[in-house]
């Protein structure tokens, strides 16, 4: 088992489309065969996946989804969610309960379907916990307003020492039926303690059309946003959210319709490699290599 086969088999899966990742799995089973082993070197990768798609989980007994982020991780394959004041384990390998059997196939793999395990309490010790308890208020109407389904979440991230807080959502839609899924993905960076309050983020889209075919957009907006001198309320931090995300889908849809009548509409050759218009009507009488390549009739 080499190392570049490890990490070959670990970029199919890191590049895997959104609610594809089954599919890739077991692509990846079909094509390694003779090295079974290689499969199982997956886990890093995997968790990597889960963590950068922020996948989203649901608890024991809960009917709200949860998210597995860099940013809400306790390690060990333990992550915590603020609203539920619980912390819970999760297997990246299997993608089912940690206590179910060990050796469980990875077709049980399939976005949306992943359950959460050894659920305990969770009490988050943060100075922003009225901020962040706002924020998810906040997020949660922004959300309702313009994702028909997503999750969200608000965590201190790990390594600001409690200075910066990272606001998440995720929205999925899937419609294998017809050939296509799609992933939103926003992640901001509040420091609201900073003089001004600095608010930075990066908003993600991909989809992934396969219908006779294979297309696949993603894309990437870093964005600078201004909260003023004042204390970053949640309020202000939202409105300047929605204002952002709303800006970006009207420049993708711009987007799209120039790609359309421009790039795409090049792409069609518009005259014959003669550089002359075929004339149907007398097209039974040309001779192949006379009429149509020039040449002379052998």
């Amino acid at each position: 088992m080499s190392s570049a086969n490890i990490a070959a088999v670990s970029a199919f899966v890191e590049g895997a489309p959104p609610g594809e990742l089954a599919d890739v799995i077991a692509d990846i089973k079909a094509l390694t065969v003779d090295e079974p082993q290689l499969l199982q070197s997956t886990s890093g990768a995997l968790e990597k996946y889960n963590e950068a798609q922020l996948t989203t989980v649901k608890l024991p007994g809960g009917s709200q989804n949860v998210l597995v982020t860099p940013y809400n991780s306790l390690g060990g394959g333990r992550y915590y969610d603020v609203a539920s004041h619980s912390s819970f384990a999760f297997d990246h390998t299997t993608q089912v309960p940690a206590e179910a059997e060990p050796h469980m196939s990875y077709e049980r793999i399939a976005d949306g379907k992943q359950k959460a395990s050894a659920v305990q309490s969770h009490v988050l010790e943060s100075q922003h916990t009225d901020l962040i308890s706002s924020l998810l208020k906040a997020v949660g109407a922004h959300a309702a307003e313009h994702y028909t389904s997503s999750t969200y979440g608000v965590f201190p991230t790990p390594t600001s020492h409690d200075r910066t807080l990272a606001i998440l959502l995720v929205a999925n839609k899937y419609s294998p039926s017809n050939f296509w899924n799609g992933r939103w993905r926003t992640t901001y960076l509040l420091t609201p303690s900073a003089f001004p309050p600095s608010l930075t983020g990066t908003l993600q889209v991909d989809v992934h059309y396969y219908e006779d075919g294979n297309v696949r957009l993603t894309s990437t907006k870093p964005l600078t946003l201004s909260l003023g001198s004042g204390s970053a309320s949640a309020a202000d931090v939202v409105r300047q959210m929605a204002l952002a995300e709303r800006k970006y889908q009207e420049e993708l849809n711009r987007g799209f319709a120039a790609l359309s009548e421009g790039a795409f509409k090049a792409l069609r050759r518009q005259l014959p490699v003669t550089r002359q218009k075929v004339e149907w009507e007398k097209v039974g009488g040309y001779r192949l290599g006379q009429e149509i390549g020039g040449g002379r009739a052998r």
